[in-house]
């Protein structure tokens, strides 16, 4: 069985209530009632692998309006004791998944703004959320495999939370595909 996490419920709007071969997990937003959802859920459950799906936006101008998996992921929103930004005092900087095509930084809250942009950017990462390293430290904690999809919902700008509630329902679409091909359900 695996088990498929999204944030928010719109997140999965395209999805049935019931897919075959998956539980469902709607964690709520930001990266602590993701680690406490998540955490609940492999603690109760057994689980072969945790597919994330959700809504991401793009601080990489070159990336458009698509469903990209995810490579890794970093705190945008966390400093060291030495200020170094990106860098937590006791976990890791980066977390690794093995396969996929962009890292996502992630952060409590939720990035619409230039200047954001402009600190978050040379961390090296071409999108942002509020969960996705919270569900991969938890994930690779109890030692189950995770799959991160991310559908690109805005530009992480001035307008982001408009464009984000106009686009929602297209990306859950679009993330829904992604996992009927990919997934056979």
């Amino acid at each position: 069985m695996k088990l498929l996490v999204a944030a928010l419920e719109s997140e999965l709007a395209a999805f049935p209530a019931d897919l075959p071969g998956f539980d469902r997990l709607v964690t709520g937003p930001g990266k602590l009632q993701a680690t406490y959802a998540l955490t609940r859920a492999l603690e109760a459950g057994s689980y072969d692998e945790v597919l994330v799906v959700g809504t991401a936006g793009a601080i990489d101008r070159r990336l458009g309006h698509e469903v990209y998996e995810v490579a890794a992921a970093i705190q945008h929103d966390v400093t060291d004791i030495d200020g170094i930004v990106g860098q937590h005092v006791s976990l890791p900087a980066r977390v690794e998944l093995g396969a996929g095509e962009v890292t996502i930084a992630t952060g409590d809250h939720f990035v619409d703004d230039a200047e954001a942009v402009s600190i978050i950017l040379p961390l090296g990462a071409g999108l942002v959320d509020m969960e996705t390293y919270a569900y991969i430290w938890v994930a690779q904690e109890f030692g189950i495999p995770i799959r991160v999809l991310k559908s690109v919902s805005d530009r992480a700008q001035d307008d982001a939370h408009a464009t984000w509630h106009e686009m929602v329902e297209l990306c859950s679409a679009q993330l829904r595909e992604r996992v009927r091909v990919d997934y056979g359900v």
